[in-house]
């Protein structure tokens, strides 16, 4: 939790946004994994986190943004609280940490919003994507389902992300911090990754790290021989020599900011020559795309730089052959780079796309384009000094995607599917790092995790 001030310093800025009326924050409640008192992890609303820095559930929150005023809505702690969970601080203690005067019960906000809404007030609140959300919305509304969810205020939505993709020193300093405990799991997974080797214990020994410090993950660890499956969550499988695994794995610090790193090993700590040729792409592609970033760039442009870069090299290797620029144009190359360069990353891992993610992504009135592969692109807008962007290229030979496109011989006259065949079973190669944009360029967050080929070998032999 930071300063009261910082949370009064983004409350004041908010009201004075484009949302008119009273703003509406929904904190989260406990989930249940498989009865009602036995709840997941507890994360709270990113947004009611950004604003409010409170991370107790069933925290509600109102700020008018023609006075200015806010108030906290919840519950005190009764003694079945207590005896279960332990003391907590008032309510009123609470909210004058972040620094907020007003509390109120919990019970007492559906009858604000009831004489507000009489009156002429709008209300405005964010896309609720848990259904406990939408459900207390519809409680305080009184509202059906469906209406609570056509009735996200979009006009709040951007005055939100306006104000969370560009990070303060403070949120810097935080995901920074994630980024040192993940660069400790990175580098023990270059370690551990001998033949033999059972991917879960690898996944084992690095969520150990974070959970020592009584963190989270950022998201479920990827860490799969199958690289060329995006988002392999399974790890049952036991490392031969000459696999390629790719590694994607953040921890969230205990403020909730998040990092996102993947790195790609060689199985025993060697590349082979074949394997070095294409992870020197996929390097080359991720260090001319950060040295690309500065304000004012598109990021589309940046994507579509580094699936150029690609072409060109492999094109060298044989998978490709044609107008390299004719070939990202078709879409041709996404059999190769079927994802986006990147996306923003803060308090979420993908920062605020539960607002949505275009909307989050791209300008008004750009368009998301149809091209398989380009489509994922979850980042296109132009840049802006302090945004934290992923810069993730990869390369994967995904065999049923291959099969497919041969099948119907799709860009047949730029894609050599002989060559690609040959690759069938080589899997996936990603490098990401998290990047700030500066005033001048950019800058890789957090200490250097080895990413260039000799250094990871050399990581991986323990020097």
């Amino acid at each position: 939790m930071f300063s009261a001030e910082i949370y009064q310093q983004r409350r004041a800025r908010l009201a004075k946004g484009d949302a008119h009326g009273l703003l509406l924050f929904v904190g989260h409640v406990d989930a249940p994994m498989n009865y009602l008192h036995n709840c997941y992890p507890f994360i709270q609303d990113s947004s009611f986190t950004y604003f409010f820095g409170l991370s107790e559930p069933g925290l509600c929150a109102l700020i008018d943004s023609t006075s200015g005023e806010t108030t906290l809505f919840g519950d005190e702690a009764d003694m079945d609280d207590i005896v279960w969970t332990g003391e907590l601080p008032g309510l009123s203690a609470r909210a004058l940490g972040v620094g907020v005067s007003r509390s109120r019960p919990a019970s007492e906000l559906a009858d604000v919003l009831r004489v507000a809404r009489k009156n002429g007030t709008s209300v405005h609140y964010l896309n609720p994507y848990r259904a406990e959300t939408v459900l207390r919305l519809a409680e305080l509304l009184d509202a059906a389902p469906d209406a609570v969810r056509a009735g996200a205020s979009p006009a709040l939505a951007r005055a939100v992300i306006a104000l969370r993709e560009i990070k303060g020193a403070e949120e810097i300093a935080e995901i920074e911090r994630a980024l040192e405990v993940t660069r400790e799991m990175h580098l023990e997974a270059m370690r551990m990754s001998q033949p033999g080797v059972v991917e879960r214990e690898v996944v084992g020994a690095m969520e150990g790290i974070m959970r020592r410090r009584d963190w989270q993950l950022a998201y479920p660890s990827i860490f799969s021989r199958r690289g060329e499956i995006l988002h392999n969550h399974g790890h049952a499988q036991i490392l031969q020599a000459g696999d390629l695994v790719v590694n994607d794995t953040g921890a969230s610090a205990d403020s909730g900011y998040a990092s996102d790193i993947t790195r790609t090993l060689p199985v025993g700590g060697r590349f082979s020559p074949r394997q070095r040729a294409l992870y020197d792409i996929v390097l080359e592609m991720q260090e001319t795309s950060i040295a690309a970033m500065k304000p004012g760039v598109r990021y589309r442009d940046i994507h579509r730089q580094a699936a150029r870069l690609m072409v060109e090299r492999m094109s060298s290797l044989g998978f490709f052959h044609g107008d390299a620029e004719a070939i990202v144009d078709s879409g041709a190359y996404a059999i190769a780079f079927p994802h986006g360069l990147g996306h923003q990353i803060g308090l979420d891992v993908h920062d605020m796309e539960s607002l949505g993610e275009t909307l989050v992504g791209y300008e008004d009135g750009d368009q998301r384009s149809p091209l398989f592969g380009l489509a994922y692109l979850r980042m296109a807008k132009p840049l802006r000094p302090g945004m934290v962007i992923t810069v993730e290229p990869g390369i994967y030979f995904i065999p049923a995607l291959i099969d497919a496109w041969q099948a119907e011989a799709r860009h047949s006259a730029f894609i050599d599917y002989a060559v690609f065949q040959q690759y069938r079973d080589f899997g996936g190669i990603r490098i990401e790092d998290n990047v700030l944009v500066t005033e001048q360029g950019s800058s890789v967050l957090g200490t250097p995790i080895p990413k260039r080929a000799q250094d990871v070998e050399a990581a991986m032999q323990g020097n």
